[in-house]
């Protein structure tokens, strides 16, 4: 159980990029070399179970996916099976196939079997939680299914437990806690550890997120807790959508890294900080207030993120 035991520290920042409140950064990028941040939470408890009934994982993800990579790493690691259904046909000519790109490369590497889904089948496996069921022999109990990102009720269990972190090293809570959000299991365990209290904002990291706030409070519900309303999600700070960036967000993203030495990527987490900083700077958060930003990981993803164009 090494493997789930771990916590990652709490850091203070002082910069003037956020001016005028108490800033610390919950590194969960740190919690693993290749197992890291948010998903390292949303896996903990999947894994535990798994551990116990020995199934093959399954799950999906685009090509970049950084779920598929921590799924990869942590099968290899317990020893497990793993398939990736990948969105997207692999590129192929006449020749032969092309070759994977890194994160597919490493996922291989770990033994993960890939098998690629057309963009339809993709769509239905988010829509039929049974869909997964024709890419795998007929015998599904020797299978363990988890949904695009790892979003699921044990997920939300493992999230909660970062807000006792930050309990135990500030002797208590921030007034905020603030994420990016893909999928929004990471805010709704956020949400469910802190049990009512205080109040997190999310950054969508994808364009059109209204529905985030409604699957939000349902995986709440799927997991056995109230739909919490101490929260809102900011729509405006995607820069174009999934994986875009601006210059200015990478100019952000290079002059923070620079100044702090915590590396950050453009898809998730430096757009919650470049947000973070539009708060401070058009005065929309309380002078002094304290605020846990959490830095969510998936730093494996620089690797790609300009091929980005829809997938996670």
């Amino acid at each position: 159980m090494t493997l789930l035991s771990f916590s990652s520290p709490l850091q203070p920042i002082v910069s003037t990029f956020f001016p005028d409140i108490h800033l610390w950064i919950k590194r969960d990028d740190l919690l693993h070399p290749s197992v890291s941040g948010n998903k390292f939470r949303k896996l903990k408890y999947n894994l535990m179970l798994a551990e116990e009934r020995r199934p093959t994982l399954i799950s999906m993800g685009g090509a970049w996916s950084n779920h598929l990579h921590a799924l990869a790493h942590a099968a290899q690691l317990l020893d497990l099976n793993s398939i990736g259904l990948v969105r997207g046909l692999r590129p192929s000519s006449y020749v032969g196939q092309m070759p994977l790109n890194a994160t597919l490369q490493d996922c291989q590497s770990a033994g993960m079997q890939l098998q690629f889904v057309s963009r339809e089948d993709y769509r239905l496996l988010r829509e039929d939680k049974n869909a997964w069921q024709r890419w795998v022999a007929k015998d599904h109990d020797n299978y363990l299914w988890l949904p695009e990102g790892g979003s699921n009720a044990l997920a939300i269990k493992g999230v909660a437990e970062l807000i006792e972190e930050i309990r135990l090293a500030l002797n208590g809570l921030p007034d905020t806690i603030m994420l990016a959000c893909g999928t929004g299991a990471t805010l709704a365990g956020v949400l469910a550890g802190l049990g009512g209290q205080g109040r997190v904002i999310g950054i969508a990291a994808v364009s059109n997120a209204d529905y985030l706030r409604q699957q939000v409070q349902q995986l709440l519900l799927e997991a056995g807790y109230p739909a919490y309303q101490n929260f809102d999600i900011l729509l405006d700070f995607t820069h174009g959508g999934f994986a875009k960036t601006t210059p200015a967000l990478l100019e952000f993203c290079a002059q923070f890294s620079h100044a702090t030495q915590i590396p950050i990527e453009p898809v998730y987490t430096g757009k919650m900080l470049y947000a973070l900083r539009d708060l401070c700077k058009t005065g929309r958060l309380a002078k002094g207030e304290q605020m846990v930003a959490i830095h969510t990981g998936g730093l494996q993803g620089l690797r790609g993120f300009q091929s980005f164009s829809a997938d996670q």
